[in-house]
Protein backbone atom coordinates (compact mmCIF):
# COMPACT_ATOMS: atom_id res chain seq x y z
CA UNK A 1 0.00 0.00 0.00
CA UNK A 2 2.98 2.26 0.30
CA UNK A 3 2.96 3.11 -3.83
CA UNK A 4 1.92 6.76 -4.25
CA UNK A 5 -0.64 5.65 -6.88
CA UNK A 6 -2.41 3.32 -4.34
CA UNK A 7 -2.34 6.00 -1.37
CA UNK A 8 -4.29 8.51 -3.83
CA UNK A 9 -6.48 6.28 -4.66
CA UNK A 10 -7.17 4.95 -0.85
CA UNK A 11 -7.43 8.62 0.43
CA UNK A 12 -9.78 9.61 -2.35
CA UNK A 13 -12.15 6.41 -1.28
CA UNK A 14 -11.72 7.12 2.40
CA UNK A 15 -12.49 10.85 1.57
CA UNK A 16 -15.84 9.78 -0.69
CA UNK A 17 -17.34 7.76 1.99
CA UNK A 18 -15.99 9.92 4.80
CA UNK A 19 -17.93 13.10 3.93
CA UNK A 20 -20.83 11.03 2.63
CA UNK A 21 -22.03 10.42 5.70
CA UNK A 22 -20.14 12.91 7.66
CA UNK A 23 -18.05 10.83 9.37
CA UNK A 24 -14.28 12.45 8.17
CA UNK A 25 -13.07 8.82 6.81
CA UNK A 26 -11.03 7.83 10.15
CA UNK A 27 -13.36 4.79 10.71
CA UNK A 28 -12.24 3.23 7.41
CA UNK A 29 -8.48 4.70 7.32
CA UNK A 30 -7.83 3.29 10.89
CA UNK A 31 -8.42 -0.47 9.98
CA UNK A 32 -6.96 0.15 6.63
CA UNK A 33 -3.60 0.74 8.31
CA UNK A 34 -4.33 -1.84 11.38
CA UNK A 35 -4.28 -4.35 8.38
CA UNK A 36 -1.79 -3.36 6.18
CA UNK A 37 0.51 -1.80 8.46
CA UNK A 38 0.71 -4.01 11.72
CA UNK A 39 3.85 -2.89 12.77
CA UNK A 40 2.97 0.51 13.29
CA UNK A 41 2.11 1.89 16.82
CA UNK A 42 -1.50 2.35 18.06
CA UNK A 43 0.02 6.20 18.33
CA UNK A 44 1.26 6.73 14.77
CA UNK A 45 -1.68 5.00 14.01
CA UNK A 46 -3.74 7.46 15.24
CA UNK A 47 -1.70 10.49 14.39
CA UNK A 48 -1.77 9.47 10.54
CA UNK A 49 -5.63 9.23 10.72
CA UNK A 50 -6.00 12.47 12.33
CA UNK A 51 -4.03 14.36 9.70
CA UNK A 52 -6.34 12.77 7.06
CA UNK A 53 -9.15 12.84 8.97
CA UNK A 54 -8.20 16.59 9.10
CA UNK A 55 -7.78 17.06 5.48
CA UNK A 56 -11.40 15.44 5.22
CA UNK A 57 -13.24 17.81 7.34
CA UNK A 58 -11.68 20.85 6.16
CA UNK A 59 -12.47 19.96 2.74
CA UNK A 60 -15.97 18.51 3.52
CA UNK A 61 -16.75 21.60 5.55
CA UNK A 62 -15.70 23.80 2.68
CA UNK A 63 -17.87 22.29 0.15
CA UNK A 64 -21.07 21.62 2.79
CA UNK A 65 -20.52 25.77 3.36
CA UNK A 66 -21.56 26.25 -0.34
CA UNK A 67 -24.57 24.07 0.24
CA UNK A 68 -25.61 25.76 2.83
CA UNK A 69 -26.22 22.80 5.40
CA UNK A 70 -24.12 23.52 8.45
CA UNK A 71 -25.47 24.90 11.82
CA UNK A 72 -23.13 27.23 13.06
CA UNK A 73 -24.57 28.25 16.10
CA UNK A 74 -24.70 24.57 16.66
CA UNK A 75 -21.36 23.42 15.12
CA UNK A 76 -19.43 26.54 17.12
CA UNK A 77 -20.85 25.24 20.58
CA UNK A 78 -20.33 21.59 19.96
CA UNK A 79 -16.74 22.36 18.87
CA UNK A 80 -15.61 24.04 21.54
CA UNK A 81 -16.33 21.63 23.82
CA UNK A 82 -14.61 18.99 21.58
CA UNK A 83 -11.24 20.62 22.15
CA UNK A 84 -9.99 19.76 25.63
CA UNK A 85 -11.37 16.10 25.50
CA UNK A 86 -9.06 16.02 21.79
CA UNK A 87 -6.01 16.82 23.89
CA UNK A 88 -6.49 14.45 26.49
CA UNK A 89 -7.12 11.69 23.80
CA UNK A 90 -4.08 12.56 21.56
CA UNK A 91 -2.38 12.47 24.95
CA UNK A 92 -3.54 9.10 26.38
CA UNK A 93 -2.58 7.70 23.34
CA UNK A 94 0.60 6.43 23.55
CA UNK A 95 -0.02 4.33 26.70
CA UNK A 96 -2.45 1.76 24.81
CA UNK A 97 -0.86 -1.20 23.80
CA UNK A 98 -1.86 -2.28 19.90
CA UNK A 99 -3.65 -5.49 20.90
CA UNK A 100 -5.65 -3.90 23.42
CA UNK A 101 -6.19 -0.79 20.80
CA UNK A 102 -7.82 -3.04 17.80
CA UNK A 103 -9.97 -5.09 20.67
CA UNK A 104 -11.43 -2.01 21.66
CA UNK A 105 -11.96 -0.16 18.42
CA UNK A 106 -13.65 -3.21 17.01
CA UNK A 107 -15.86 -3.35 20.16
CA UNK A 108 -17.23 0.00 19.58
CA UNK A 109 -17.18 -0.17 15.84
CA UNK A 110 -19.69 -3.29 16.11
CA UNK A 111 -21.63 -1.70 18.75
CA UNK A 112 -22.00 1.46 16.42
CA UNK A 113 -23.15 -0.40 13.79
CA UNK A 114 -26.08 -2.66 15.53
CA UNK A 115 -27.49 0.63 17.29
CA UNK A 116 -27.73 2.49 14.05
CA UNK A 117 -28.85 -0.42 11.42
CA UNK A 118 -31.95 -0.70 13.60
CA UNK A 119 -32.63 2.78 14.66
CA UNK A 120 -32.21 4.94 11.58
CA UNK A 121 -35.81 3.32 10.12
CA UNK A 122 -37.70 5.32 13.18
CA UNK A 123 -39.57 8.17 12.01
CA UNK A 124 -38.49 11.36 13.85
CA UNK A 125 -41.15 12.52 16.68
CA UNK A 126 -43.89 15.01 15.32
CA UNK A 127 -43.27 17.33 18.08
CA UNK A 128 -40.50 18.99 19.08
CA UNK A 129 -38.84 17.55 21.26
CA UNK A 130 -36.33 20.08 22.52
CA UNK A 131 -39.00 22.49 22.65
CA UNK A 132 -40.24 20.55 25.86
CA UNK A 133 -37.07 20.07 27.18
CA UNK A 134 -35.77 23.73 26.98
CA UNK A 135 -34.03 23.08 23.56
CA UNK A 136 -33.00 26.03 21.35
CA UNK A 137 -35.17 26.57 17.79
CA UNK A 138 -33.05 26.55 14.86
CA UNK A 139 -34.03 27.12 11.45
CA UNK A 140 -31.85 27.27 8.53
CA UNK A 141 -33.56 29.43 5.53
CA UNK A 142 -32.79 26.67 2.48
CA UNK A 143 -29.87 25.16 0.91
CA UNK A 144 -29.04 25.16 -2.30
CA UNK A 145 -31.53 22.62 -3.19
CA UNK A 146 -34.19 24.97 -1.65
CA UNK A 147 -34.85 23.14 1.29
CA UNK A 148 -35.86 24.88 4.75
CA UNK A 149 -35.04 22.82 7.91
CA UNK A 150 -36.61 23.96 11.55
CA UNK A 151 -35.91 22.33 14.64
CA UNK A 152 -35.08 22.19 18.15
CA UNK A 153 -32.38 20.45 19.86
CA UNK A 154 -30.91 20.22 23.91
CA UNK A 155 -27.80 22.23 24.04
CA UNK A 156 -26.44 20.36 27.21
CA UNK A 157 -27.03 16.94 26.09
CA UNK A 158 -25.20 17.78 22.85
CA UNK A 159 -22.34 19.86 24.95
CA UNK A 160 -21.98 16.51 26.53
CA UNK A 161 -22.28 14.25 23.48
CA UNK A 162 -18.79 16.54 22.27
CA UNK A 163 -17.09 16.24 25.59
CA UNK A 164 -16.92 12.39 25.25
CA UNK A 165 -16.75 12.72 21.44
CA UNK A 166 -13.70 14.74 21.30
CA UNK A 167 -11.76 12.41 23.86
CA UNK A 168 -12.47 9.31 22.05
CA UNK A 169 -11.85 10.16 18.81
CA UNK A 170 -7.81 11.31 18.43
CA UNK A 171 -7.50 8.07 21.27
CA UNK A 172 -9.47 5.59 18.42
CA UNK A 173 -8.15 7.78 15.55
CA UNK A 174 -11.80 8.01 13.89
CA UNK A 175 -12.58 11.71 14.17
CA UNK A 176 -15.74 10.99 15.92
CA UNK A 177 -18.42 11.37 12.99
CA UNK A 178 -19.40 7.92 13.80
CA UNK A 179 -20.06 8.95 17.24
CA UNK A 180 -21.85 12.24 16.30
CA UNK A 181 -23.54 12.10 12.95
CA UNK A 182 -26.26 9.32 14.78
CA UNK A 183 -25.85 11.60 18.15
CA UNK A 184 -27.30 14.77 15.97
CA UNK A 185 -29.72 12.62 14.48
CA UNK A 186 -31.28 10.15 17.15
CA UNK A 187 -30.46 12.21 20.30
CA UNK A 188 -31.12 15.70 19.18
CA UNK A 189 -33.53 15.44 16.55
CA UNK A 190 -31.34 17.31 13.68
CA UNK A 191 -32.29 16.51 10.04
CA UNK A 192 -29.76 14.35 8.65
CA UNK A 193 -28.49 16.47 6.28
CA UNK A 194 -28.26 19.24 8.63
CA UNK A 195 -26.01 16.63 10.83
CA UNK A 196 -24.13 15.22 8.46
CA UNK A 197 -22.56 18.82 7.26
CA UNK A 198 -22.35 19.99 11.10
CA UNK A 199 -20.57 16.84 12.35
CA UNK A 200 -17.71 17.85 9.38
CA UNK A 201 -17.70 21.53 10.73
CA UNK A 202 -16.83 20.34 14.31
CA UNK A 203 -14.78 17.58 12.93
CA UNK A 204 -12.70 20.11 11.33
CA UNK A 205 -11.95 22.25 14.49
CA UNK A 206 -11.67 19.53 16.40
CA UNK A 207 -9.23 17.38 14.20
CA UNK A 208 -7.02 20.14 13.97
CA UNK A 209 -6.55 20.83 17.33
CA UNK A 210 -5.86 16.75 17.91
CA UNK A 211 -2.69 17.37 14.92
CA UNK A 212 -1.85 20.60 16.57
CA UNK A 213 -0.87 17.97 19.67
CA UNK A 214 0.42 15.63 17.78
CA UNK A 215 2.79 18.26 15.82
CA UNK A 216 3.72 19.45 19.46
CA UNK A 217 4.54 15.40 20.62
CA UNK A 218 6.69 14.97 16.80
CA UNK A 219 4.21 12.11 15.63
CA UNK A 220 5.02 13.64 12.12
CA UNK A 221 8.67 13.36 12.03
CA UNK A 222 9.14 10.05 10.76
CA UNK A 223 9.79 10.77 6.98
CA UNK A 224 8.10 7.61 6.51
CA UNK A 225 4.30 8.51 8.47
CA UNK A 226 5.24 12.01 6.98
CA UNK A 227 4.64 10.17 3.28
CA UNK A 228 1.75 8.84 4.34
CA UNK A 229 0.25 11.46 5.47
CA UNK A 230 0.79 13.86 2.18
CA UNK A 231 -0.53 11.42 -0.92
CA UNK A 232 -3.07 10.12 1.59
CA UNK A 233 -4.42 13.51 2.13
CA UNK A 234 -4.30 14.47 -1.70
CA UNK A 235 -6.71 12.21 -2.16
CA UNK A 236 -9.03 12.66 0.59
CA UNK A 237 -8.83 16.16 -0.74
CA UNK A 238 -10.51 15.45 -3.51
CA UNK A 239 -12.79 12.81 -2.42
CA UNK A 240 -14.26 15.07 0.10
CA UNK A 241 -15.73 17.11 -2.47
CA UNK A 242 -17.27 14.13 -4.59
CA UNK A 243 -18.44 12.94 -0.95
CA UNK A 244 -20.58 16.64 -0.06
CA UNK A 245 -21.67 16.41 -4.19
CA UNK A 246 -23.49 13.42 -4.05
CA UNK A 247 -24.89 13.31 0.06
CA UNK A 248 -28.07 15.05 -1.00
CA UNK A 249 -28.96 13.07 -4.05
CA UNK A 250 -29.11 9.61 -1.14
CA UNK A 251 -31.80 9.26 1.19
CA UNK A 252 -31.03 10.25 4.80
CA UNK A 253 -32.14 6.43 6.08
CA UNK A 254 -29.38 5.17 3.70
CA UNK A 255 -26.99 7.03 4.71
CA UNK A 256 -27.29 5.99 8.07
CA UNK A 257 -27.45 2.39 7.05
CA UNK A 258 -24.40 2.06 4.53
CA UNK A 259 -22.61 3.23 7.75
CA UNK A 260 -23.99 0.67 9.99
CA UNK A 261 -22.89 -1.63 7.54
CA UNK A 262 -19.42 -0.37 6.75
CA UNK A 263 -18.64 -0.58 10.68
CA UNK A 264 -19.95 -4.13 11.31
CA UNK A 265 -17.97 -5.38 8.37
CA UNK A 266 -14.89 -3.82 9.65
CA UNK A 267 -15.14 -4.16 13.23
CA UNK A 268 -15.71 -7.90 12.72
CA UNK A 269 -12.96 -8.15 10.52
CA UNK A 270 -10.31 -6.39 13.04
CA UNK A 271 -11.80 -8.69 15.75
CA UNK A 272 -11.45 -11.93 14.54
CA UNK A 273 -7.72 -10.25 13.96
CA UNK A 274 -7.30 -9.74 17.55
CA UNK A 275 -8.77 -12.73 19.01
Amino acid sequence: MDNIFILIIVGFVVGTLGTLIGAGGGFILVPILLLTHPGLSAEKVTAISMAIVACNAVSGTLAYARSRRIDYRAGILFAVFTIPGSILGVLATRYIPRHLFNIIFGLILVALAVFLFFDSGKAAPVTDPGKESGGWKHHLQTDRSGQSYSYYFNQYRGILISVIVGFLSPLLGIGGGIIHVPALVQWLQFPVYIATATSHFILAVMSIVSVLVHISKGSYHDPYILKLVIYLGLGVIAGAQLGALLSHRLKGNLIIRALALSLAAVGVRILVMSL
